[in-house]
């Protein structure tokens, strides 16, 4: 065997392993997708069982300003409703939801430290 035929199928089998290396990297990233895509239907199916129909509106409204704030949100809510804390108050209408929200600022609020220098 020449050197030029071994250089071809040593290329030709680089070649083969990366074209591997790139269908399993898109397989996992297709599986990754669905798994989000499942994880996200779920949450909004909870949601839809935590919020009324305005409270959800008032949430999609805030994950449009603050796209964190209300992740951390709904997070929040769906443990709260799992660990049975929400009981006798589901569905929460919006007028709860929004003096949820004022007390979670306030929280907050008292939470961040200003420190001054002179």
């Amino acid at each position: 065997m020449s050197d030029d035929e071994e250089l071809k199928k040593l290329r030709e089998q680089r070649m083969a392993e990366m074209a591997q290396q790139q269908q399993a990297q898109q397989q996992q990233a297709a599986a990754q997708a669905h798994q989000k895509q499942t994880l996200d239907a779920q949450k909004q199916m909870l949601l839809a069982q935590i919020l009324t129909s305005d409270a959800r509106a008032r949430l999609a409204n805030i994950k449009l300003a603050r796209r964190e704030f209300a992740e951390a949100l709904e997070m929040q809510l769906i443990q709260a409703f799992q660990s049975g804390s929400l009981r006798g108050k589901i569905p929460l209408n919006d007028e709860y939801f929004k003096s949820l929200l004022v007390q979670l600022q306030n929280n907050n609020q008292k939470r961040e430290r200003k420190i001054t220098f002179r």
